[in-house]
C-alpha cells in the first residue's frame, strides 16, 4: 500500500528531514565531591559492636570456677534468687 498525498505524512518527513544543530559547549561544570560524616555516638557505637563481636560466646573461666563448685558441692543459690531470676527473664520476654 502507498500513500500519497497525505499531509501528515508531509509534515512528518519535513520533520525528519531538518538538519540538526550541533550542540554549543558550554563551560567547564564544577563537580563536588561527596563526604560522609559519622557522628561521635556512631562511631562510639561500632567500637562497643567491634569489641562485642570478638567476646568469646563461652566464658569458659567463668564455667570451670562454677564445674568446680558443683563438683565440690560448694555452690549454693538461693530459692529467691532464682525466683528472681525467672521473674526477670518473663518479663523481659513480655517487652519484646
Amino acid at each position: 500500500m502507498k500513500i500519497f498525498n497525505n499531509p501528515n505524512i508531509t509534515q512528518v518527513m519535513k520533520l525528519y528531514n531538518k538538519t540538526v544543530k550541533p550542540t554549543e559547549k558550554t563551560g567547564e561544570v564544577a563537580t563536588s565531591q561527596d563526604k560522609l560524616e559519622i557522628s561521635q555516638k556512631a562511631q562510639e557505637f561500632q567500637v562497643a559492636l567491634k569489641a562485642y563481636k570478638n567476646l568469646p560466646e563461652i566464658r569458659q573461666e567463668k564455667v570451670e570456677i562454677l564445674k568446680e563448685q558443683v563438683q565440690t558441692n560448694s555452690y549454693n543459690v538461693s530459692g529467691k534468687e532464682v525466683a528472681d531470676q525467672l521473674i526477670e527473664s518473663i518479663l523481659i520476654d513480655k517487652k519484646v
